[in-house]
């Protein structure tokens, strides 16, 4: 059926809604993973409930995040990302961020794992390692958004488990083939109105390039997602994490997961505050197909942007790289220049 522009609430049913609990006690994890299993591979997105992280650190860190974007423009300047340099961290201003070349309307604030300086990746000018640039306002961000990255770990570290046993895996073949050292990215997001007379698309359509998302979002809402009958409302709730699987989960099972178009509307009343993070596979973890048991390959579909996924080889680093400089292509190509990495397509 031909995917229209039409919008419709979500009905909550419609979702898959996972309860991690059975999974955290070590209780009917084989239940829980084949919840998660069907819902990767019938409809991409999934929401978790009773993930382990206190509420009330994901409602902090949206209240310092409205606090930080709230500050004057030359303030924020101060931990640009052009002062991040090769680890890729910092602030970056309204429309400063592209999604299929088209800038998107908000602003944004990039995190990783923290690694010091003194590190011998840092040392070598590994891009996307490093410190990460904090503000002197609010103070409190660094010690609350370094235990909600603590926090979030956690629950992607669990859902990798649940995963490659939906898979017909072990419980840590993921862990131990992939996921040693994974690449952790957080990052703050802000959506203002739309300026008036403009589209309200705060960012247009895509799909997520690494392993798996896990997006808290506020009271304003506005993700969407692509199914066959139409674009579909996510409606928010502060007690669940949404999560989809993105390109690299896809490229790793061969197309059984496949990742799921979407898109953010920009709010008409209030300022959207969105906090994704992305878990992803260690940065020298070599990508190829995971040997799925007893798995046929699926028939390959037509992407909506007929990119093919399938056709990367190499490293995840390497193609990480690649997509994060056609987010930000300046910065892009000087980084990429400076490691002579050949980005993939």
């Amino acid at each position: 059926m031909r995917v229209t522009d039409r919008i419709e609430d979500l009905d909550p049913t419609s979702m898959p809604r996972v309860d991690l609990a059975p999974l955290l006690a070590g209780s009917d994890v084989n239940a829980v993973a084949q919840e998660i299993d069907a819902a990767c591979r019938e409809f991409g997105f999934f929401t978790v409930v009773n993930h382990g992280v206190d509420p009330a650190l994901c409602s902090r860190v949206a209240a310092l995040a409205r606090e930080f974007f709230a500050l004057p423009e030359a303030e924020k300047a101060s931990v640009a990302m052009i002062h991040g340099g090769r680890a890729w961290r910092g602030w970056f201003p309204l429309h400063g961020e592209l999604t299929s070349g088209t800038p998107d309307h908000k602003e944004g604030y990039y995190f990783g794992r923290e690694i010091d300086p003194a590190d011998a990746r840092v040392a070598a000018g590994l891009p996307l390692h490093g410190p990460n640039l904090w503000p002197e306002t609010p103070s409190a961000l660094r010690p609350v958004l370094t235990d909600y990255l603590s926090a979030l770990e956690s629950v992607g570290r669990n859902l990798v488990r649940a995963i490659s046993m939906g898979l017909g895996l072990g419980p840590d073949t993921l862990t131990n083939h992939w996921f040693q050292d994974p690449v952790i990215l957080l990052r703050l997001f802000h959506y203002p109105p739309p300026i008036h007379g403009a589209p309200d698309h705060g960012v247009g359509e895509h799909t997520d390039y690494g392993f798996l998302t896990m997006l808290w979002q506020d009271q304003c809402g506005g993700l969407e997602v692509r199914t066959d009958a139409g674009w579909v409302t996510v409606a928010p709730d502060p007690d669940v994490f949404v999560c989809n699987i993105g390109d690299m989960l896809e490229r790793l099972t061969a197309g059984r997961y496949r990742s799921t178009p979407h898109r953010v509307r920009s709010p008409h009343d209030g300022e959207r505050i969105s906090i994704p993070f992305f878990f992803d596979p260690d940065w020298d973890a070599p990508i190829e197909t995971l040997p799925i048991p007893g798995s046929a390959l699926p028939v390959p579909t037509k992407r909506w942007d007929d990119a093919d996924v399938h056709a990367f080889e190499g490293t995840y680093g390497e193609y990480l790289l690649g997509k994060v400089a056609k987010v930000f292509p300046d910065l892009g190509a000087t980084v990429l220049n400076e490691v002579s990495v050949d980005p993939p397509g």
